[in-house]
C-alpha cells in the first residue's frame, strides 16, 4: 500500500512540476482589435475539443492564457524509427517537431502525423494521451481501494465490515446476487465474477471521473469508442471461448424453426451468426453513445451562453441563468446514468455468458 501511495505522490508531483503554461497566442503576432471583434465562437469545435482525446491535459484558462500538462508522445516511424518526446514540443511557436505535428484538418485531424515527401503519414502511435493517463489513474485508484479492502478482510477476519469495507461490500454483493447469479446460474457464476466486477467498477469510476471538470478528472474515457470497443471485445472473447456445444449447435441449427428457413438458403443460421457479432457491437455503441451524449448536452447548454452573448451581453447573462440550471440538472442526471451504464454493460455481459454456457434442454 505504501508503494501505491508513493507512486501516486510521485506522479502528481511530476505532473505539477512539468505543467507547461502556454498561451495559444504567446508567440504569435498581436491581433488587432478588429480581428478580435470578428472572431466568432464556434460551438461545434468547442464541444468536440472537450470530448475528444488529446496529447496534453488542459488544466485551466484565463483569457488567452492556457495552462496545460504535456504528455509523452511515443510514435514509430517507418523512415526514422522510434521517437519519444513531450507534447509541449508542438507548442511555443513550433508547428512541428522532428517532422511530426498534430493535424488540424483532414482524415487525421487531432492526431500526430509525420511529413514524408510533402505528404502527411500516420505513424504507429502509442502515445500517453489524456484518456490513457486517465485510465492509469482510475486503475491506480481501483487497486488502492480493493487492496485496502482485501487487506482489511484479512486483518479483521470474522468481524463486521468497517470503513471502506462497508461501502464496497453491498455493491459487490449486489453484482453477485442481482447480476451474476440470475444471469449465469448458481453453479457457474463464480468463474465470471472477477471480470464482471472489474468492468462494473472500471466503467462506473471512469464515468464519474469524466464528470469532474478538473485534474485528474475531465477525460472522456468511456465516451471514446475505441475503449468501449475493447471492453466489448473482452466480453465477446470470453463468451466465445467458454461457449459450450449446445450454444454453437443452436446457432448452426436453430431448433423449432421451419426447415425452409434453413434450406436451401440458410437464412436462420445467417441471422444467428450475425447475432453473435451484433451483441458486442450493441455493448460498444450503447456505452459510447450514452456517455458522449450526456457530455455533449452539458457543453451545448454552456455554449448557449456564448452564442447569445455574442448577440447581446445582457441576453448572454440572462441565458446563463437558465443554462447553469440545466447544466446542474444534467450533471445530477449523469450521476445516475454513470451507474446505470456500468450496470447495463455488466448485466448484458453476464447474460451473454449465461446464454453461451446454458445446457441443452430435452
Amino acid at each position: 500500500m505504501k508503494n501505491i501511495h508513493r507512486f501516486l505522490l510521485v506522479f502528481f508531483l511530476a505532473v505539477s512540476v512539468s505543467t507547461v503554461f502556454a498561451s495559444s497566442d504567446e508567440h504569435a503576432e498581436p491581433a488587432s482589435q478588429e480581428t478580435h471583434e470578428k472572431e466568432k465562437f464556434e460551438p461545434g469545435s468547442f464541444i468536440m475539443d472537450h470530448i475528444a482525446d488529446a496529447y496534453d491535459w488542459h488544466v485551466f484558462s484565463i483569457g488567452d492564457f492556457h495552462a496545460t500538462m504535456p504528455l509523452p508522445v511515443i510514435v514509430y516511424s517507418q523512415s526514422s524509427g522510434f521517437h519519444m518526446f513531450l507534447s509541449s514540443n508542438f507548442h511555443h511557436g513550433h508547428a512541428s517537431y522532428k517532422n511530426f505535428s498534430i493535424a488540424t484538418e483532414g482524415e487525421y485531424r487531432s492526431k500526430v502525423v509525420e511529413l514524408v515527401n510533402g505528404q502527411e503519414v500516420r505513424p504507429f502511435d502509442i502515445s500517453m494521451t489524456k484518456n490513457v493517463v486517465a485510465m492509469l489513474i482510475s486503475m491506480a485508484i481501483l487497486l488502492w481501494v480493493f487492496i485496502s479492502v482485501a487487506k482489511a478482510y484479512t486483518i479483521r477476519k470474522g468481524k463486521a465490515p468497517k470503513g471502506m469495507q462497508s461501502v464496497m461490500e453491498p455493491i459487490i454483493l449486489f453484482v453477485r446476487d442481482e447480476v451474476a447469479k440470475p444471469a449465469i446460474g448458481e453453479k457457474k457464476y463464480e468463474k465470471y465474477m472477477p471480470y464482471l466486477l472489474t468492468i462494473f467498477f472500471f466503467i462506473w469510476l471512469n464515468n464519474l471521473m469524466g464528470m469532474v471538470p478538473f485534474l485528474p478528472g475531465g477525460a472522456n474515457v468511456t465516451g471514446n469508442i475505441t475503449i468501449t470497443m475493447v471492453l466489448a471485445l473482452f466480453t465477446f472473447a470470453i463468451t466465445s471461448i467458454n461457449a459450450n456445444k449446445s450454444y454453437w449447435k443452436h446457432i448452426v441449427n436453430t431448433p423449432g424453426v421451419p426447415w425452409w428457413l434453413k434450406f436451401p438458403i440458410p437464412l436462420m443460421p445467417l441471422v444467428e451468426v450475425m447475432g453473435v457479432f451484433t451483441k458486442p457491437f450493441v455493448l460498444m455503441v450503447r456505452l459510447f453513445a450514452n456517455i458522449t451524449a450526456g457530455h455533449m448536452i452539458v457543453l451545448a447548454f454552456v455554449s448557449l451562453i456564448f452564442i447569445f452573448g455574442q448577440i447581446n451581453t445582457a441576453l448572454g447573462l440572462g441565458t446563463s441563468v437558465v443554462s447553469v440550471l440545466f447544466v446542474v440538472f444534467m450533471n445530477l442526471l449523469e450521476l445516475l446514468v454513470a451507474l446505470i451504464q456500468a450496470y447495463v454493460f455488466t448485466l448484458l455481459s453476464a447474460l451473454y455468458f449465461g446464454m453461451a454456457t446454458e445446457e441443452e434442454h430435452h
